[in-house]
């Protein structure tokens, strides 16, 4: 069960006015504001900024997940589960390498993975005052679109055209800061290394957010630019020695999203209506895959990532919804906003320029309510995850944007934008057909249960069809899966693609408009209005507390610092190591505690006394997948893959008696590339000499 979060950590992370806004181990920093002397004084180590700037040229951000460079030779280190999709793409019925394992022997084994990028943070530059200026006296949707304007005016400046770059400005502080990150950018990925699914994800999904665990959670790549390796002298060292208890740890990456900075207005409608309804659908869609998975070998071959996927999804959110229904956890969080409203009234100047930004974020979180269910079946989550569908609709609204005049286009829909999402379309992984229709068919249903049958916009999407008829007609008859076809529906018209008979575009075309006037509508009503008061929040915050102060997560790269330790559970002392010979008595021989078939050859070989997994106290979130465990001289000790029960809180807050990291060990990777799955050149790479 999850633990309540203590009301004095989250009352500091807050950033309450009696209290220091940060305590130790707590946060995700941002590179460009890093606490360095108060890491080294939490940790006892001796970073400086050449330390810090080692680290950054090292750090990798992949889609959805983190990692780091490990050679000069451009070897890319992160979780098995952040390449499993791409050994899912790389597989079919013949050559099952979620199944079986991926090992090349040299380089040219090495596979690319389908739409798969990484990128490397070159450079951060602060813009707050130029996109702040931009939406200065506008509201609702008028502010949402000045912003984003301004936004990509600065990204399209900063890039200029260059496909492999990346600039992207990062909203921080709910709209407080806001700076532009310049990245390099690698959009040939290889696959190198990746152990069999069952070794990685060893325990499932009765061990996922627990400890102790016995996962080997890793996957190598390499990066490519113009068909050569790409040279990576600034990398990080890999270190095999097994890590101590107490020892500092930094952990690099980019963690997705957390909402520690949400009014108590907002996190009542996470708590009411955005978590309930998310939990009914996941755990609706996981039945529908399960009994899919169960009707023969193909079936189960293809749907055990997105099965992973759906699972992981829902132990979040109901851990998040855990502690949003918490009355102690609910109560801190109250307590702080009064806090923090009574140290802006004390100071009149201060009360006079914030306003009452919390009376209007209640507002907009009452109309919300009423929207919400609309906006999130046919814009936010329409399609599901549904390849084919989210291929039609870049592809229907990068026609219609590129209709207009330049300066009347949306935010996104630049000449460079539309030649990103010309190589994303032409390197995309394989469609599942069947999964296709499995997502189509169910959000259509929840559309229609939500919405009602007589809704005119459901009328408008199902016809006369059923949800299951109408998503096999359309996966059946669309020629998306056909890179061919993609890139040539991305140079037509509006007309052209109703015309090219493609049921699917024809089907996007027809339903976008009403799906965008609700974009529409929530921007107006909901996203404006919210971001006008989250900004001077932000701005009464800095007015307080100076910018000692971590923003919520981005998936933008950050930096936590922490240490290797364990934690107190019901009275008993949870230690912060497991070894390999562990899995071996963890065991049973029946899924998911079945023991790979390597593991087992190796039994005897293999050093069962090194350290497989371990736990720290580092600050992370989802998106932080794959990042570098590194000790005090950045060098790479473990690969974060998980956290335990406790940090499915750690959206809303930091409890550093409870809240830890899951790591699987340096030392444990060597020892499989050793022992169990023999790769002398890799360790060679990696400067293993014995």
């Amino acid at each position: 069960m999850l633990k309540r979060l203590s009301s004095v950590v989250l009352a500091l992370s807050l950033g309450v006015a009696t209290a220091p806004p940060v305590l130790a181990d707590e946060g995700m920093w941002t590179f460009d504001a890093f606490p360095i002397q108060a890491a080294n004084q939490a940790t006892g180590a001796r970073i400086d900024q050449a330390w810090l700037d080692r680290v950054q040229q090292g750090a990798v951000r992949l889609r959805g997940c983190s990692a780091s460079v490990v050679s000069d030779q451009g070897l890319v280190v992160t979780n098995h589960h952040c390449v499993v999709s791409c050994v899912q793409a790389l597989s079919d019925a013949q050559h099952d390498f979620v199944r079986d394992g991926f090992m090349s022997a040299t380089r040219e084994e090495e596979r690319r993975c389908p739409g798969q990028t990484a990128e490397i943070l070159t450079r951060i530059t602060d813009v707050t005052e130029r996109v702040q200026n931009a939406g200065a006296g506008l509201t609702g949707a008028d502010f949402v679109r000045a912003r984003a304007a301004e936004i990509q005016a600065i990204q399209t400046a900063a890039c200029n055209g260059d496909p492999k770059r990346t600039c992207q400005v990062v909203t921080l502080f709910r709209g407080g800061r806001f700076s532009l990150y310049e990245y390099a950018k690698y959009e040939d990925v290889r696959l190198v290394f990746a152990p069999e699914f069952q070794a990685a994800f060893f325990g499932g999904d009765p061990d996922n957010f627990n400890f102790p665990r016995y996962a080997l959670d890793v996957g190598f790549l390499r990066l490519y630019d113009d068909g050569k390796v790409v040279s990576t002298p600034q990398h990080l060292t890999w270190n095999p020695a097994a890590p101590r208890d107490g020892e500092a740890t930094f952990i690099p990456g980019n963690p997705g999203s957390t909402q520690r900075l949400l009014t108590v207005a907002q996190m009542e409608r996470l708590r009411d209506q955005t978590n309930p309804t998310t939990l009914i659908h996941t755990s609706e869609l996981r039945g529908r895959l399960l009994q899919y998975a169960m009707r023969d070998d193909e079936a189960h071959r293809v749907s055990v990532d997105p099965i992973f996927s759906v699972e992981n999804g829902f132990k979040v959110y109901d851990g998040q919804q855990g502690a949003l229904v918490d009355p102690v956890f609910f109560g801190a969080r109250e307590q702080a906003e009064t806090d923090l409203r009574a140290a802006i009234s004390a100071d009149a100047a201060l009360a006079e320029r914030t306003g009452d930004p919390w009376g209007e974020i209640a507002a907009s979180e009452s109309k919300a309510r009423s929207l919400y269910l609309p906006y999130r079946q046919l814009e936010q989550v329409a399609g599901q995850r549904s390849a084919l569908y989210g291929f039609a609709r870049d592809i229907v609204r990068m026609a219609k944007e590129r209709a207009k005049p330049v300066e009347q286009r949306r935010a996104g829909y630049t000449d460079a934008d539309l030649a990103a999402l010309g190589r994303r379309l032409a390197t995309a992984a394989p469609v599942e057909t069947d999964l296709e229709q499995i997502y189509l068919a169910f959000w259509l249903s929840k559309t229609r249960e939500y919405l009602t049958v007589d809704d005119a916009r459901v009328r408008a999407l199902l016809g006369r069809e059923s949800p299951e008829a109408l998503a096999q007609r359309l996966v059946e008859g669309s020629k998306l899966g056909d890179a061919a076809f993609r890139a040539q529906a991305l140079t037509m018209t509006p007309e052209q693609l109703v015309a090219s008979g493609d049921p699917l575009l024809a089907f996007v075309i027809a339903n976008d408009d009403q799906a965008q006037a609700v974009r529409n509508q929530w921007e107006a009503e909901v996203a404006g209005p919210t971001d006008r008061a989250a900004q001077r929040i932000a701005q009464a915050r800095f007015a307080l507390y100076g910018d000692a102060l971590y923003p919520d997560a981005t998936f933008s790269l950050r930096l936590s610092y922490g240490r290797v330790s364990g934690w107190q559970e019901n009275g008993q002392t949870v230690g912060p190591f497991t070894r390999l010979g562990g899995l071996y008595d963890r065991a049973t021989g029946s899924a998911p505690f079945n023991a790979p078939a390597r593991f087992l050859a190796a039994q005897e070989r293999v050093a069962k006394d090194t350290v497989y997994d371990f736990t720290t106290t580092n600050d992370i979130i989802g998106g932080n997948s794959g990042s570098p465990v590194l000790n005090a001289k950045a060098e790479v000790i473990g690969l974060a893959f998980d956290g335990n029960i406790h940090s499915l809180a750690g959206s809303f807050g930091y409890d550093s008696e409870k809240n830890r990291t899951i790591v699987v060990s340096a030392a444990a990777v060597t020892e499989a590339l050793r022992t169990i799955y023999p790769s002398p050149a890799l360790l060679r790479e990696l400067g293993v000499r014995r």
